[in-house]
C-alpha cells in the first residue's frame, strides 16, 4: 500500500507572528518557516505504518512556493521515500486556499493511486481545517477526521477520533482520507544521517497548471490586526475583596 502525505510550509510555531504595517496580512519576511506540526504527526504515522509492514511507500507532497522544497526535504529525512512539489505561487505571502489544494491533491492521488492519505487536521497559519474533508469529497473516498489512533487492517482502517463528547471509534473502507490530531503520535527528530540521505531521494517538481487547477484566490483579506494586549491582573488582600471585585466587574 502507498501512503500519500500532504505537508505545508508555515511559520515555525515558536515564532511570534507579526502583522504587516498596512494591515494586509502577516509579515513573512525573514521569518523562520517549518513544517506544519499536524503534518509532522501525519508523516510520522505514515512512516510508522511502513515500519510495521502495512505500507510499502510513503510519498510527501507540498503545494505552494519553491521554498517548500525545504519542508519536503524534512519529510524525506523523517522517512518518506520520495516527494512531489507542486509550485503554485511565486509570492510567499500568497496562501493557496483549501479548495485549490484539495483539487491538486485529488489529481496527484489519481496519478499516484495511494491506498491511504494522511494529512494534518489543519494548518497553524490559517486554521481552515477544510482540505482533508474537501479532498475526501472530490475523490469519493471514506474520511476519518481528528484521528487520535489509527490501525490499518487489510482493506479497512479503524480510527479513534477526538470529538467534543470524548472519543469515537469508527471503521472506514480503504482508500480513505485520514486527518491527524495532536495525540496521534510524537513525531521523531530527523537524524543527521537521514538528513544527508534525504538530499539524494527523488523530489519531482510540478506546477498547478500541470494538473489543470486554477489557484486564483476566492477570498480577500480585508484587514489583519494584532490581538488586543492582555490587561494586567489585580491583587486583592482576601476572598471578601475578591468577591466584591467580581461583583463590581459584573462577573458574579
Amino acid at each position: 500500500m502507498k501512503v500519500l502525505v500532504p505537508v505545508k510550509r508555515v511559520i515555525d510555531y515558536n515564532v511570534k507572528a507579526r502583522v504587516k504595517a498596512d494591515g494586509s496580512g502577516v509579515d513573512l519576511a525573514n521569518v523562520k518557516m517549518s513544517m506544519n506540526p499536524f503534518d509532522e504527526i501525519a508523516m510520522e504515522e505514515a512512516v510508522r505504518l511502513k515500519e510495521r509492514g502495512k505500507a510499502d511507500e510513503v510519498v510527501a507532497v507540498s503545494i505552494g512556493v519553491k521554498q517548500a522544497q525545504e519542508t519536503l526535504r524534512t519529510a524525506l529525512a523523517m522517512g518518506a521515500d520520495r516527494a512531489i512539489l507542486v509550485e503554485a505561487a511565486d509570492d510567499v505571502h500568497q496562501d493557496i486556499e483549501p479548495l485549490a489544494v484539495a483539487k491538486i491533491l485529488a489529481r496527484v492521488a489519481q496519478e499516484e493511486r495511494p491506498g491511504l492519505i494522511i494529512a494534518g487536521k489543519q494548518a497553524i497559519d490559517n486554521d481552515m481545517n477544510a482540505t482533508g474533508q474537501m479532498l475526501s469529497a472530490l475523490l469519493g473516498w471514506s474520511q476519518a477526521t481528528f484521528a487520535g489512533e489509527l490501525d490499518v487492517d487489510g482493506d479497512s482502517a479503524t480510527v479513534t477520533r477526538e470529538v467534543d463528547g470524548g472519543l469515537q471509534t469508527i471503521r472506514v473502507k480503504m482508500p480513505a482520507v485520514v486527518t491527524a490530531d495532536l495525540r496521534l503520535n510524537e513525531p521523531r527528530y530527523a537524524s543527521l544521517p537521514n538528513i544527508m540521505k534525504a538530499k539524494k531521494k527523488p523530489l519531482d517538481e510540478k506546477t498547478a497548471a500541470d494538473y489543470g487547477v486554477d489557484v486564483s484566490p476566492r477570498l480577500t483579506v480585508v484587514k489583519a490586526t494584532e490581538p488586543p494586549v492582555r490587561q494586567a491582573g489585580e491583587m486583592v488582600p482576601d476572598v471578601d475583596a475578591l468577591v466584591a471585585k467580581l461583583k463590581e466587574k459584573g462577573v458574579v
